[in-house]
């Protein structure tokens, strides 16, 4: 969006058909009711593993493919409820240990019930190489003069292009995944899946808001003069979520990134259930506390300090210790 906003820019999978793996259109020879893709992974050379997690079963590959610079993300999906009949009907299931009433095997399931997800970067920019770089991380704590005087500028003199988020609000892309719409050019906004999201399972649900305004970067251009716009977001964000995916309000988790991952205004929707990567309090803020903030304080976001985590090689990072600030 969440969190994977690059990922969607970058996306290229070069494939006989543009609908995604694991849709429910065409014919893939019984994989799982989607369409068979050529691989555009089949020719990918690997170079190194930029990062890994078995917690979270992914991994993350810097490599080359056609003689340009490439990232390759490989994510097992989730085990779903609704296939748990067929994986243990027709599963292989080889013993490894035996004790007392304690059995381990090793379980082989059909090829369509045991899916990795691939997303395909290329080509991917030293940047994209970085962000997926496993690195340390440091705390910041931006006061207003700090992000008017350190962040802004540094924003304003690298080239983040969010070209992609306009394709998809001029319908040039993705429209097929709209979930809502509303077309206001001053309180609308698309909302869409992240990609994050597979689609098949509700509690790891993740979609973005995507606003129609264009002059609103982050948090920090936030005034009071925006709330009909957030609780536009936030009401008509929630009715729809409820209202196609049977989520009620009460079970969702509705926030703004700081820093975000990219400079177009967006609000993040998770399943409560969810602990979606980015949720967590450094850079997370709620959009109900936002809201609250902003009608007590018409320019709250302008001049507190707000805390968020960067990277070692984050450039941006490098302009807070040559100022004095770490």
């Amino acid at each position: 969006m969440a969190a994977a906003a690059e990922e969607r820019a970058a996306k290229r999978l070069k494939a006989d058909s543009s609908t995604e793996a694991g849709g429910d259109d065409g014919d893939d020879g019984g994989a799982n009711g989607g369409p068979a893709l050529h691989s555009p992974v089949s020719g990918f050379k690997t170079e190194r593993v930029l990062r890994e997690s078995a917690r979270e079963k992914t991994m993350f590959i810097h490599g080359k493919m056609d003689d340009q610079e490439a990232v390759v993300i490989l994510e097992k999906t989730p085990i779903r409820q609704d296939t748990l009949a067929e994986l243990l009907k027709t599963s292989t299931l080889n013993l490894e240990m035996k004790n007392d009433i304690y059995c381990t095997y090793h379980l082989h399931a059909p090829a369509h019930l045991n899916e990795i997800k691939t997303t395909v970067i290329c080509p991917a920019t030293e940047k994209h190489v970085k962000k997926y770089l496993h690195q340390e991380t440091f705390l910041i704590e931006e006061s207003g003069e700090d992000y008017r005087a350190i962040t802004l500028p540094y924003i304003s003199s690298q080239s983040f292009s969010v070209q992609w988020v306009y394709n998809i609000l001029e319908k040039k892309a993705e429209a097929d995944r709209i979930v809502f719409e509303d077309p206001d050019p001053n309180v609308g906004f698309l909302l869409l899946p992240d990609f994050k999201w597979d689609q098949k399972q509700l509690d790891n649900m993740y979609l973005i808001a995507i606003t129609h305004r264009r002059d609103r970067k982050s948090l920090r251009d936030l005034t009071s003069e925006d709330l009909p716009l957030l609780r536009n977001i936030r009401e008509k964000g929630q009715e729809a979520i409820q209202k196609r995916y049977g989520i009620p309000p009460s079970k969702l988790r509705v926030y703004l990134h700081y820093q975000p991952s990219y400079y177009h205004l967006h609000v993040h929707f998770t399943s409560l259930d969810y602990d979606a990567p980015g949720c967590g309090v450094e850079r997370a803020h709620l959009l109900s506390d936002v809201i609250q903030n902003l009608q007590a304080d018409p320019r709250y976001y302008s001049s507190r300090t707000l805390t968020f985590p960067l990277r070692a090689d984050d450039t941006l990072l490098l302009k807070f210790k040559e100022a004095g600030k770490l």
